[in-house]
């Protein structure tokens, strides 16, 4: 794997503290997003309804990067790709709500885009950060270096 990809796949972990911290938001946010798109993925080409404008192929990469990227929060594999499918998701999430003029707090039963800013973030810091130490994706990259040291 050229050394670039395996930067961005398998970042150096931060210390156990900030470690810590990394795998609290996984996990809330990795259920979050993985609930929230559970209806999604049942109908990933049609969640939207029949009148969307959206076509079926960005609506089934949004129950996806909801999902799947959800899931993979969660174990920490892969975390920086999921990462990037949740931002592109989120940033069209919370655009979507900001054009058509709702409030960042919903006031009752109205739209707002509160939640989308939030996954929004931690995916960006998910992205920035890494997993953690606490993940697959560093338990894989401990595997991957002790094999490179070996074959020296």
């Amino acid at each position: 794997m050229p050394k670039m990809m395996r930067r961005f796949l398998l970042p150096d972990p931060p210390s156990d503290r900030a470690s810590l911290g990394l795998l609290a938001a996984r996990l809330v946010a990795g259920i979050g997003l993985a609930m929230h798109g559970w209806g999604k993925i049942q109908n990933p080409f049609g969640w939207m309804g029949e009148k969307a404008a959206t076509p079926g192929v960005l609506q089934a990469l949004a129950a996806l990067s909801e999902f799947g990227g959800g899931l993979a929060l969660v174990v920490g594999l892969l975390v920086p790709l999921a990462s990037l499918g949740i931002v592109c998701t989120m940033s069209v999430a919370a655009w979507t709500h900001i054009s058509r003029g709702d409030p960042f707090l919903s006031r009752r039963d109205g739209g707002a885009y509160e939640l989308a800013a939030l996954y929004l973030v931690i995916s960006l810091l998910l992205l920035a950060a890494g997993p953690g130490r606490f993940s697959l994706d560093a338990l894989i990259g401990r595997q991957t270096a002790h094999g490179s040291e070996q074959r020296k």
